[in-house]
C-alpha cells in the first residue's frame, strides 16, 4: 500500500521542481517566472514520496483573488490530484472572489466548480518586426517611467483591471527590463512594460485610456528589442489582435477568462490591455 499524497504549503526549495514539471509540459516558464509567481501568491504542492507532482497558486489582489499554475504531473493525471489543489487555492482566497484563465480544454472542469466564463485571452508571441511609430494624439507625450510614478502607475493599474495591484505593481518595479507611459496635462494616462520572460520577453502589463495610446506603448517598448521572442497576452476584444500579427506576435492560443462570482470590472475610462501573467491576471 503506498502513502498516500502529501499537500502541503510551496517553499523556495520547492521552485526548481516546480519549474522542472512545467518544463515536461513544453511551457516556456523560467525558473524566476515561478520564483515570481510565489513571491505574489499562496503557492501549494502535492508530493508522492519526495517528488512534487502538481502545484497551484492563489493571488490575492484586493476583493478578488487570480488562480494560476495549476499543474499535475501527466503520469499522475486522472486521481483527483488537481481538483484538491484547487480546493486547497480556493481556501486561499477565503472571502475574495475567485477568478482564472483556463484552456479551453479545461474550463468544463472549473464549470463544474461554479465558474463562469466573462471573457477570453489571447496568447501572442514571436519574432518581433519593429513596428512602425504613429504619432500620438495633440498634447500626447511618451516618456520612460520613473520611481516616481510607482503610485500613479498603481492607480492605472487598479482602474484598468478592478482588482488591487499593489503588491504586483511592486514587485514589477524591481524586475522590469524597460517602462513606458504617455503623458497627458502634467499627467500619466498610460503605461507599458517590458521584462525577461519565457523564451525571451514579456510584455504586460499595458494599461491605456485607449487602442491608439495602447499601440503606441507597445510599439516603443517592440522597437527596444527587435529580433527578439516576445510573448504577450490580450483580452480578446482589445482590438490590438490583427495589429500585433502584422509585427510577428501571432495569435497562438485563446484561454477563457473565468469567475466564480461576479467578475471584475475596469474603472474611470481605463483599460488593461495586456496582463502580467496568466497566472496573476
Amino acid at each position: 500500500m503506498s502513502a498516500p499524497y502529501v499537500y502541503r504549503p510551496m517553499t523556495d526549495a520547492d521552485l526548481p521542481s516546480a519549474h522542472a514539471l512545467s518544463v515536461q509540459l513544453k511551457w516556456p516558464h523560467r525558473l524566476d517566472d515561478w520564483a515570481m509567481v510565489l513571491r505574489l501568491s499562496d503557492g501549494f504542492v502535492v508530493l508522492d514520496g519526495e517528488r512534487l507532482i502538481g502545484t497551484a497558486f492563489a493571488c490575492p489582489q484586493g476583493d478578488f483573488a487570480t488562480i494560476g499554475l495549476v499543474i499535475v504531473s501527466d503520469d499522475y493525471q486522472g486521481k483527483g490530484i488537481g481538483r484538491k489543489l484547487m480546493e486547497l487555492a480556493l481556501e486561499a482566497c477565503q472571502s475574495r472572489t475567485p477568478i482564472l484563465n483556463a484552456t479551453l480544454a479545461g474550463a468544463p472542469l472549473y464549470v463544474s466548480q461554479g465558474f463562469v466564463e466573462f471573457g477570453r485571452i489571447q496568447q501572442h508571441q514571436g519574432l518581433v518586426q519593429a513596428p512602425d511609430l504613429k504619432p500620438l494624439a495633440n498634447g500626447e507625450t511618451c516618456r520612460a517611467l520613473r520611481s516616481a510614478d510607482q503610485a500613479r502607475v498603481l492607480e492605472l493599474a487598479n482602474a484598468g483591471t478592478g482588482l488591487d495591484r499593489r503588491t504586483v505593481i511592486t514587485d514589477l518595479f524591481d524586475v522590469i527590463e524597460s517602462a513606458v507611459g504617455i503623458e497627458r496635462d502634467g499627467q500619466l494616462r498610460a503605461f507599458a512594460m517590458l521584462r525577461p520572460y519565457g523564451r525571451g520577453r514579456g510584455v504586460g502589463p499595458v494599461v491605456a485610456e485607449n487602442l491608439e495610446q495602447a499601440q503606441h506603448l507597445i510599439a516603443v517598448l517592440l522597437a527596444q528589442v527587435p529580433e527578439t521572442f516576445v510573448r504577450i497576452d490580450i483580452p480578446a476584444d482589445c482590438g490590438l489582435s490583427d495589429w500585433l500579427e502584422t509585427v510577428g506576435l501571432k495569435n497562438i492560443d485563446t484561454v477563457a477568462q473565468m469567475a466564480r462570482g461576479t467578475p471584475p470590472h475596469a474603472a474611470n475610462g481605463i483599460t488593461q490591455f495586456a496582463l502580467v501573467t496568466q497566472a496573476i491576471g
